[in-house]
């Protein structure tokens, strides 16, 4: 997959563009689709499959007093999603106030047909784009007959008779019904950072407990307790125990305890997956992690598949 920063940088680089736009926070079942359909169209014209997102999040740029925002994806774990989908081409477009001003009309005739020469536009169903969110799948049809290209809506994606959104899954992540999260995701929740020598909860534990610097303040951790998960480390997989803590400064971390394996932890970027929450509450308050609790999370660590 290649990654553009500006439509600009992309001009001429690709081959018949099937494109779509949106933020694509957390890559779930319903972008999946959207990403399929954007590789089965460019296979059937001999072209190629293209997102267009923005950097920061609008609503960061656009809300700025509003500090509730938290996202499924970090920038980097977004990146290593959207390539594993399978996705052709990612164009990145730094979003600011002055961006947000950008018309409908403006972003498809400058950005979409101008630079990128865009065969056909993949939209989902209700999405809107340009300023005032005045864009949309009526929009782009009536300019399609202008331009030239074709335009088509996916359908939203249904999972047991719910809708798929990335609000949904970040309500459910912060429930910590991460099983939940995971089927509309249609992959394991995951974190991604450089490991540490964990220390909150080094005193309960003989093994090393290893921490996850988890970058900028944006990401969504979920609640505190403890979490069935895997650490992928260098290729390898490493059963945990992972335990998300509350900290009095306000802030969330999470340290990991492997169930076979040990490793000497010196800033390898790791990536964590989380399965399901086995026990809620802060494992960083003396006494409230009893033998019992560790055993149940233990067995139910022990009992994943990769």
């Amino acid at each position: 997959m290649n990654v553009f920063h500006h439509t600009s940088e992309a001009a001429g680089k690709i081959k018949n563009a099937v494109v779509t736009t949106g933020s694509f926070d957390g890559v779930h079942i319903g972008h999946k689709l959207i990403i399929n359909r954007l590789n089965e169209i460019a296979r059937e014209i001999g072209g190629e499959s293209v997102l267009i997102t923005f950097y920061p999040h609008p609503r960061q740029v656009l809300y700025p007093d509003q500090k509730d925002l938290k996202l499924i994806n970090s920038q980097e774990e977004k990146i290593e999603l959207l390539r594993k989908a399978g996705l052709d081409h990612l164009i990145i477009i730094p979003f600011s106030v002055d961006f947000s001003k950008t018309t409908s009309r403006d972003f498809v005739v400058d950005m979409l047909i101008g630079h990128l020469n865009a065969k056909v536009i993949v939209v989902g169903h209700n999405h809107h784009f340009g300023h005032a969110r005045q864009g949309d799948y009526s929009y782009l049809d009536v300019l399609s007959k202008e331009f030239g290209f074709n335009v088509e809506e996916i359908p939203l994606k249904l999972i047991e008779n719910e809708t798929v959104s990335s609000t949904k899954i970040r309500k459910a992540l912060k429930e910590g019904n991460i099983q939940r999260a995971n089927a509309y995701l249609d992959h394991q929740y995951i974190l991604k950072g450089k490991l540490y020598a964990g220390t909150h909860l080094s005193h309960h534990f003989a093994e090393t407990v290893l921490g996850i610097e988890i970058p900028g303040h944006e990401k969504l951790i979920p609640p505190p307790g403890i979490y069935a998960g895997n650490l992928l480390v260098d290729d390898q997989w490493l059963k945990a125990m992972t335990f998300v803590i509350d900290m009095p400064d306000g802030s969330r971390q999470t340290e990991n305890l492997l169930i076979y394996d040990q490793l000497s932890p010196s800033g390898q970027t790791a990536t964590l997956y989380f399965y399901k929450l086995v026990w809620a509450g802060n494992p960083a308050n003396n006494g409230e992690i009893n033998a019992g609790v560790l055993e149940e999370a233990r067995e139910m660590v022990e009992d994943l598949i990769y």
